[in-house]
C-alpha cells in the first residue's frame, strides 16, 4: 500500500481537505494543468500512484526517440540502452516529485477513486474539489485478444526499454508509429524484424505516398512485412522461439514478440462508473469542447479522453481544462485541426490537419513537391520524401491568397521541425502567400515549404511530374 506523502510541509494531512483543484494522475496532462490552476493562483491536489512525468517520461516518447537516435548513430545495443536511461534521468529531474513540490503543487501518492463530481478518495484521505477535479490518467498498451497470448512473454512500449539485450528476431504486431519506429531502432541492431499489420500498408492513418515512402525505407534496413493479416494463434515452441499463426494459417517465429496495436484510456479502478461519468464506445472518457465531462465539475485531458494520444495535446488539454475550471465561464476549446503529429523514423513523418483522402476535390487544392526538387535535400543526398500542402477556398473570395491552409503531411529530414510552418499558418488562418513570398534561408528543408506554397500561384515544378508518375489521380492543380 502507498503512503501519502506531503512534500515540503511538516504538517500532517487532515483526514478531509479541501483544494480547488484536484487532479488524479502525473504526467504530461496533470502536470499542464496543475501549472495552469497554480499560475493563477488557485491550490492544486495532485494524486500520482507511480512517478511524476507518466509515460512519454519513462516509456514513450522519450525512450524511444533516445533509442532511435542512439541506434542510428551506430551505438551497440547496451550503449544503446544506457542512452536511453540517461535521457530518461535527465527529463525526470525537470519534473519530479521535488520540483512539483516547489512550484507549489501539493504532490500525494496513492491510487485515487473519484467519489461524486467534487470527491476523490485517495488510501484513507478525502480531498473535496472546490472548482473542478481533473482526470489525467492516461492510457496503456492495448493487449489484443488472441489465442495463446497470455500464455507468453511479450513485450509492449511498458517493458520493451528493460531489455538486456537485442534479440535476434522480433515480430511487431502493429504497423502504426510505435511499430514502424521500434522496426528501424532493432534493425539497426541486427535484429531480424517483421512488421505484422492488419490493413495494407504501414501508417495508415498517414498519406499514401508516406506509407510508401517509410516502407521502402525499412525494406532497406531489412524489415520484413506481413501485409493484410491478423494474428490466429501464439504459442511457444524449443529453442527459446515463439511461433505466431496468422489467420490464412501462415506461420513465422521469432525470439519476441512487440505488441504495438495501440493504447487504451486508463479508467478502471477510480470509480468512474461509480460517479456517473459518460463513457464512450472505445472506453475513454467523453468530453465536450472545453475538456468538461457530463458532471459540470469534472474535466478529463490528454489520453484517458482524446484520441490524439501525443504528451503536446495532453499538455494542451490539461492547460485548457484548468483555464476553464477556474473560469466564470469555460471559454477554451481544443481544436485538432492544428495539432501536429510526427513518426520519427528516417526520413521522418509529419502531419498536420486533413490528408488528400479527407477532402472534397473540387473545393481544394494540392500542391506537391518531391525532396528531389529541394536543394538542401540534394545536397544532403536526402531526397526521399515530399512537402504536400491542402488549401481549401475562403469564403467569398476563393483561392485568393492561395486559400486557406488545412493540412500538411511532409516526409523528410526533419519533418518535425519543418511542418510547425504550416502549423502556425493553419492555426493563425494564414494567407499561404505570405508564406509563399517570406525570404527562407537557402539552402534549407523549410525552403522547401515555400516552394510548396508557389504551386497554389503558377507552375513551379514538381506538381505535373507528380502527377504523371502516380497512379494516384490528384489531377492538376489549376484545373
Amino acid at each position: 500500500m502507498s503512503i501519502v506523502t506531503e512534500i515540503n510541509t511538516s504538517k500532517t494531512l487532515k483526514s478531509h481537505q479541501s483544494a480547488d483543484v484536484v487532479i488524479i494522475g502525473g504526467g504530461s496532462g496533470g502536470i499542464g494543468a496543475a501549472r495552469a490552476a497554480k499560475r493563477r493562483g488557485a491550490s492544486v491536489v495532485m494524486i500520482e500512484r507511480g512517478k511524476v512525468g507518466g509515460d512519454c517520461t519513462f516509456t514513450g516518447c522519450v525512450p524511444s526517440k533516445a533509442l532511435l537516435e542512439a541506434a542510428f548513430k551506430g551505438n551497440n545495443f547496451k550503449n544503446s540502452m544506457d542512452i536511453v536511461h540517461q535521457a530518461i534521468d535527465t527529463i525526470a529531474a525537470t519534473e519530479n516529485a521535488e520540483k512539483i513540490s516547489a512550484e507549489g503543487i501539493q504532490l500525494v501518492e496513492g491510487e485515487a477513486k473519484l467519489i461524486d463530481g467534487h470527491t476523490v478518495k485517495v488510501n484513507s484521505k478525502t480531498f473535496r474539489a472546490k472548482r473542478a477535479v481533473i482526470l489525467a490518467t492516461g492510457a496503456a498498451p492495448l493487449v489484443p485478444a488472441i489465442k495463446g497470448l497470455n500464455d507468453i512473454s511479450f513485450l509492449t512500449s511498458d517493458n520493451i526499454f528493460d531489455l538486456q539485450k537485442a534479440p535476434e528476431s522480433l515480430a511487431i504486431i502493429g504497423g502504426g508509429p510505435i511499430g514502424v519506429e521500434m522496426a528501424e531502432a532493432f534493425s539497426y541492431f541486427g535484429t531480424k524484424v517483421t512488421i505484422i499489420e492488419g490493413s495494407n500498408r504501414i501508417l495508415p492513418r498517414e498519406e499514401v505516398e508516406a506509407s510508401n515512402v517509410i516502407y521502402t525505407s525499412l525494406s532497406k534496413k531489412g524489415v520484413n512485412f506481413k501485409f493484410g493479416s491478423t494474428v490466429n494463434h501464439i504459442e511457444n515452441i524449443p529453442g527459446g522461439l515463439v511461433r505466431i499463426t496468422l489467420e490464412n494459417d501462415s506461420t513465422l517465429e521469432a525470439e519476441k514478440i512487440l505488441l504495438a496495436v495501440g493504447r487504451k484510456p486508463s479508467v478502471e479502478g477510480i470509480g468512474l462508473q461509480e460517479a456517473n461519468v459518460k463513457l464512450k464506445e472505445n472506453g475513454a472518457v467523453f468530453v465536450n469542447k472545453y475538456m468538461r465531462t457530463n458532471l459540470p465539475k469534472v474535466y478529463a485531458v490528454g489520453d484517458v479522453a482524446h484520441p490524439l494520444q501525443f504528451t503536446h495535446v495532453a499538455y494542451r488539454t490539461g492547460y485548457i481544462a484548468a483555464i476553464n475550471a477556474l473560469s466564470p465561464i469555460p471559454f477554451l476549446k481544443f481544436n485538432a485541426s492544428h495539432i501536429p503529429w510526427v513518426t520519427y523514423t528516417t526520413p521522418e513523418v509529419a502531419h498536420v490537419g486533413v490528408n488528400e483522402a479527407q477532402v472534397v476535390r473540387s473545393q481544394a487544392k494540392v500542391a506537391y513537391l518531391p525532396l528531389s526538387e529541394v536543394d538542401r535535400a540534394i545536397v544532403t543526398r536526402k531526397t526521399d520524401g515530399f512537402i504536400k500542402l491542402i488549401a481549401t477556398s475562403r469564403f467569398g473570395i476563393g483561392h485568393i491568397g492561395g486559400g486557406k491552409l488545412i493540412g500538411a503531411t511532409i516526409v523528410s529530414e526533419r519533418a518535425g521541425e519543418i511542418i510547425h510552418e504550416v502549423v502556425l499558418a493553419i492555426k493563425t488562418k494564414m494567407y499561404p502567400a505570405r508564406i509563399a513570398v517570406m525570404t527562407h534561408a537557402y539552402p534549407s528543408w523549410s525552403m522547401g515549404v515555400q516552394q510548396a506554397v508557389s504551386q497554389f500561384f503558377g507552375n513551379f515544378g514538381g506538381r505535373e511530374a507528380y502527377a504523371a508518375g502516380s497512379n494516384h489521380n490528384i489531377g492538376k492543380l489549376n484545373e
